[in-house]
């Protein structure tokens, strides 16, 4: 494909202004359009990117190739399988749908109609995470912390689907096994669904990882540590940082025989990366790095936590 890309954007809120700013900024794509329901606020978003506004999204879709959903999680499932029905490609802000049976129709939708289907989580794309990823060969055990600042953006669903969503879909990523035992507790604080939460998950491969959650910190915090046969490695998302330590003869650091190296990487657009990526699928025709699979499997892993939490609870 020479042309660039139609591409759009279908909810500017928050989130959605930046994607809409990324694509009309990549080469390879044309931002055609914009759409939301808040028609001041698509006015503003669509004069600073000088593209065309749209208060019904259904308009956009006959004129695009592509568009990104970053809409209130409780849309995505309707307008997702929208523009999938009109063969329109899709990236979706995680989490991909509401239900198991929303997220699975939009899946089935997506390969009935030769669409692409991918779902934004976005740390993929974290270069800190990506070369942990090149070095993974088979975790015994991952820990991570995941406390934010309370929003009241994202507060229509819970911490798991918010927050944690981010590291379940590492460890599935990372591990490439199936969860065995789920063991979970949370509690709510300012809003009526989990505010805070910690998951124990044990894998088929024997992998245990051990996650929190929070949005009612009183500091942020976004660190994944994983340990593997004679190595460790943690990942600061807000440091960009990643610290290794593993064997080799000779070393004479701390620990004798044992190597500790820090990798330090420079500030970097990882929505733009993501969005990125996504557009060059398209255009080439190949499925993109993060599957409508890949979100389902993450959305499902957290509702079944939400599900054993609340059986905790009695």
């Amino acid at each position: 494909m020479t042309e660039p890309l139609k591409t759009g954007v279908i909810g500017v809120g928050y989130l959605g202004k930046f994607h809409a700013e990324k694509y009309a900024a990549l080469e390879g794509s044309e931002l055609v359009g914009v759409a939301d329901i808040n028609p001041h606020r698509v006015q503003e978003v669509a004069r600073a990117l000088n593209t065309r506004a749209f208060t019904d999204y259904r308009e956009l879709l006959p004129l695009v190739q592509a568009v990104s959903v970053a809409a209130t999680t409780t849309q995505h499932h309707p307008v997702v399988r929208e523009c999938l029905a009109q063969g329109v490609h899709v990236l979706v802000e995680k989490p991909l749908a509401v239900t198991v049976v929303e997220a699975d129709e939009l899946v089935q939708l997506a390969r009935q109609q030769g669409c692409f289907l991918m779902v934004g989580h976005l740390e993929r794309f974290n270069s800190a995470m990506e070369e942990l990823k090149s070095r993974v060969v088979r975790p015994g055990f991952i820990e991570s912390h995941r406390l934010a600042f309370y929003k009241e953006r994202g507060t229509d669903v819970d911490v798991v689907l918010d927050l944690m969503i981010h590291d379940l879909d590492h460890v599935l990523n990372l591990t490439a096994s199936p969860v065995k035992e789920i063991r979970a507790a949370g509690v709510s604080v300012l809003t009526d669904r989990v505010d805070l939460a910690n998951v124990r998950l044990e894998m088929e491969s024997g992998c245990i990882a051990n996650l929190t959650a929070s949005r009612m910190s009183f500091k942020s915090m976004r660190k994944f540590r994983l340990f593997q046969q004679d190595a460790y490695m943690a990942v600061d998302f807000e440091a960009r940082e990643l610290t290794l330590a593993y064997r080799k003869e000779g070393s004479l650091g701390p620990l004798p025989g044992v190597a500790l190296e820090t990798k330090r990487f420079s500030q970097e657009d990882v929505l733009f990366k993501e969005i990125a990526a996504f557009v060059q699928a398209v255009r080439e025709g190949r499925e993109p790095p993060i599957t409508g699979e890949a979100g389902r499997a993450a959305m499902a892993l957290a509702l079944e936590i939400n599900a054993a939490m609340v059986k905790a609870r009695g």
